[in-house]
């Protein structure tokens, strides 16, 4: 199915919004919509676009109580203001000409408008347009557009009028409208196998509308395929006991029979696909696929069976896995297709690159039916492991362990291997291209998701995803999961200073639950003064062996030795939070133009990030995370930076200076990587012209 186009502003348009407070913006710049009155009127005007609103409902709008003598001709005025507000003018209305913007009619006011000019409009034509591709069989085309009809709410809609209640009635049919098309969505995704991306969504709609059984029984199922079976038979019987309580009934046929087939085990899991045969597993939790044990002949001696390959070898799922709902889904749609995609996950250490990676792996089980594997491309040392040895535990987790005569798997087997067969295969904490260019067969039916702190720009074609901190929510939502809701409700301006010290992000966020879980007589509000202390946050985020300083530190180590007096400078200079090119050539001490080549090569490293947008460089905020300046400072404390740059630019890199270990020796420079031998150290502002390592950054 070929969706509607979608209708967008073209420059000076008029764009007015419903659906969270009432706005209005005229080429992009907020349209005063006048005094409170003036807005009642035009909310209960565009409530009703291109109809008739009868004048009594506007004054029972207005003055609900009792409303003056003068309310007619003070309703003529508000509607005078709103029309030399507007325009004077429709183009864009139902009929498609040029008309009368506010007119008098039938012995009320109609409010012209175009699709292109009401957001209520645009969600209207999107979510009739999703349940028509669902009604035509396309189940992935009507998720996107219902999406999207979703995605232009935000918040409650007509916030801060709905003390009227005229308008407040208004604003209860559109949250209905928001509710249905949401639960479409939801039973859609979860059609398609994509339970985790809407579970959580489901738990906050339920908690806020406890009576709609449809949510319910869209959650239930969604807790149920994503492997969660007992917290799904828990929704219903909390369901039960609440209908009893309040109402005296029993929950309806549909919960109870979803009810019935997830406690008996008939609940069919699997969803259907079109490549996807009749099937009892589950994408929550994949269970080993075999090799096919051949039937002999009649009469033939049977022959020795063959040992199953386990080719789902993943690690365990993250139980308070929060947020990352666009990640989740955008993962998903790509590698939902037929043929083999590579997708790069990018962000700084501890965004939870390795946990979205997994989920999503597990929810793709039934897509990837030849096998889901996890490699850790480093060792238990932080050591590379070279690409060699990655591709035959590749070759052997997929095949079975190579006959000892055989020689051992080399990548061109491999990539054979997975050209053919149709596998999806998470490649963890990858520390630059070299290490896993070897490994990608290019084309094929396999997958691939690489998670990596740096940007891996070497690698073409991929699809990039790049996971930003935590939204605030969300960061309270995972800490109170960690240490529970209510104790996060006693104090949550504390809560949030929390997150705020962890830079929001999902590690440093867990290991502070962690530590606050086992130490319940700490006030949260005590906490969050240690972690604001700049000298003493990284002692704090240690949970037992989980350690935020020690994941920094193979951040730190993956950065060339060029590269971090460059973010050190950095880290001491700046101050927290945004900072600009002239803040960044000030403390490195050079020109604009080395300056910005360094920034750059710190944001490829994932040291430092920028806006996803297009925008100069004069223009542009970076900004340094929290903890990684934190990290930086301490490193230089012991080892102060030269006062200006031109100081050391001939100081040559010294013999003893650490080199990655994967990186082999340059053929006539012992001692040194490619592209290290002849550097000069210039705090990581080296010439344009010089080499360098390939597992470092160009900082030059």
């Amino acid at each position: 199915m070929t969706p509607p186009p979608i209708r967008t502003s073209p420059p000076g348009a008029l764009s007015l919004s419903l659906l969270g407070p009432l706005s209005g913006r005229v080429d992009g710049r907020p349209l005063p919509l006048g005094p409170r009155k003036q807005r009642l009127v035009l909310a209960m005007l565009l409530s009703r676009p291109n109809t008739p609103v009868p004048v009594d409902v506007l004054t029972d709008a207005v003055w609900p109580d009792a409303p003056p003598r003068t309310a007619r001709k003070n309703l003529q005025v508000y509607v005078s203001s709103a029309r030399a507000l507007l325009g004077a003018r429709c183009s864009g209305g139902p009929d498609g000409d040029d008309r009368e913007r506010l007119v008098h009619s039938c012995g009320g006011y109609v409010l012209r408008v175009g699709e292109d000019e009401l957001d209520t409009l645009r969600f209207r034509s999107l979510a009739a347009a999703g349940r028509r591709a669902a009604d035509e069989g396309d189940p992935s085309a009507a998720a996107g557009l219902l999406r999207q009809a979703l995605d232009l709410w935000q918040g409650p809609p007509l916030h801060g009028l709905c003390d009227s209640p005229e308008v407040a009635a208004e604003a209860e049919r559109l949250e209905a409208r928001c509710l249905t098309v949401h639960e479409d969505w939801a039973e859609t995704e979860i059609s398609l196998g994509r339970a985790s991306a809407v579970v959580d969504g489901l738990r906050d709609l339920a908690e806020r509308h406890p009576l709609r059984e449809r949510i319910r029984t869209a959650w239930m199922d969604a807790l149920h395929r994503t492997g969660r079976r007992a917290e799904a038979l828990a929704v219903y019987d909390d369901y039960r006991q609440l209908l009893a309580r309040e109402l005296g009934l029993e929950p309806g046929a549909a919960i109870a029979a979803r009810h019935r087939a997830i406690l008996t085990g008939r609940s069919g899991g699997a969803r259907p696909g079109p490549s996807s045969a009749p099937a009892s597993r589950t994408p929550a939790a994949p269970g080993p696929v075999s090799t096919p044990v051949p039937v002999p002949a009649q009469g033939a001696a049977p022959a020795a069976a063959p040992v199953p390959v386990s080719r789902t070898v993943l690690p365990a799922v993250v139980p308070d896995f929060t947020g990352r709902g666009e990640q989740l889904r955008e993962l998903l749609d790509v590698l939902d297709g037929e043929s083999g995609r590579v997708v790069v996950v990018t962000g700084a250490a501890g965004t939870g690159k390795t946990a979205l990676a997994v989920r999503a792996a597990r929810l793709l089980a039934e897509r990837y039916p030849d096998g889901l594997i996890h490699i850790r491309v480093r060792d238990e040392r932080g050591v590379v492991r070279p690409p060699s040895e990655l591709a035959g535990e590749l070759v052997r987790r997929t095949t079975g362990a190579a006959h000892p005569a055989q020689p051992a798997p080399d990548a061109e087997q491999w990539r054979s291997w997975s050209a053919g067969h149709r596998s999806l295969v998470v490649l963890d904490d990858v520390p630059h291209e070299g290490t896993v260019r070897e490994l990608l067969p290019g084309t094929g039916r396999g997958s691939f998701v690489l998670t990596a702190r740096g940007q891996l720009a070497g690698l073409a074609p991929v699809h990039r995803i790049a996971l930003p901190p935590l939204a605030p929510a969300e960061a309270l939502e995972l800490l109170g999961r960690l240490i529970g809701p209510g104790r996060v409700g006693l104090d949550r301006a504390a809560a949030l200073r929390i997150a705020e010290s962890c830079g929001f992000l999902p590690l440093a966020v867990r290991v502070s639950g962690m530590r606050l879980a086992v130490m319940r007589h700490l006030p949260l509000a005590e906490y969050a003064e240690r972690l604001a202390d700049p000298d003493g946050a990284l002692d704090e985020l240690v949970a037992g062996d989980v350690s935020v300083r020690a994941r920094l530190a193979c951040g730190w180590q993956d950065l060339s030795p060029l590269s971090r007096p460059a973010l050190t400078r950095l880290a001491r200079a700046v101050r927290e939070g945004p900072f600009t090119l002239p803040e960044a050539t000030a403390a490195f001490g050079c020109d604009e133009r080395r300056a910005l080549r360094t920034v750059e090569s710190l944001i490829d490293a994932g040291a430092v990030t920028c806006p996803s947008g297009e925008v100069t460089a004069h223009a542009v905020l970076y900004e340094l995370p929290r903890l990684t300046a934190l990290y930086a400072r301490e490193q230089s404390a012991a080892a102060p930076a030269p006062a200006e740059v031109p100081a050391l630019a001939d100081e040559p890199v010294p013999a003893d200076e650490p080199v990655p270990a994967d990186v082999p020796e340059a053929p006539g420079a012992p001692g040194t990587g490619p592209g290290l031998s002849g550097l000069t150290r210039v705090s990581g502002l080296a010439d344009p012209a010089a080499p360098v390592s390939r597992t470092a950054l160009p900082v030059g």
